[in-house]
């Protein structure tokens, strides 16, 4: 019997980019608040080079990441009533 060859697969980056206004909506805000995450380096953006203006591309991975890694409320509020107190 002869072997046949397999048609070698490659295969292709399943990521998916996004603009400001989709990253924003996937992230249910507006799009000055998703640019201001990115300038403040709490969320990962690509800054697209050759523009007049400067372009923000966003993995869907990054935004997902971000919201899973910091939450955005705390679970527990700070107490201050034992703070200073002594025994």
């Amino acid at each position: 019997m002869t072997s046949v060859e397999q048609p070698q697969v490659r295969q292709i980056d399943s990521t998916e980019w996004l603009e400001a206004k989709e990253g924003a909506a996937y992230l249910k805000v507006k799009p000055r608040t998703l640019l201001l995450w990115t300038r403040q380096g709490k969320i990962k953006g690509y800054a697209l080079s050759g523009a007049k203006r400067r372009r923000w591309r966003y993995r869907r991975e990054d935004l997902d990441a971000a919201l899973i890694g910091r939450p955005v409320v705390l679970s527990e509020a700070p107490s201050v009533l034992n703070e200073g107190r002594q025994k």
